[in-house]
């Protein structure tokens, strides 16, 4: 898994298609992967705090979209680049 873009590097319409078919996801389950195995995202952002926008972490097929701060991170599945 890995950061591929925020919601401020993308187009409109590619924000759109990144968020088609989103569904709720559990914050704390992918702040927990994100603590594993992307901690310089972790420190980054200061996960460790509480996030007032944790209750709009979702998914797609392809990716995970984290809301910190108004910004969503949409960090794909799978693999490295």
């Amino acid at each position: 898994m890995y950061l591929e873009s925020t919601c401020a590097d993308v187009s409109m319409v590619e924000w759109e298609k990144l968020m088609f078919g989103a569904k709720k996801y559990s914050s704390r389950k992918l702040v927990k992967m994100i603590k594993t195995e992307m901690p310089e995202l972790y420190e980054g952002l200061s996960l460790k705090y509480p996030n007032p926008y944790s209750g709009n972490t979702a998914e797609t097929g392809t990716h995970y979209i984290l809301v910190h701060s108004a910004i969503e991170y949409f960090i794909r599945k799978g693999g490295l680049r």
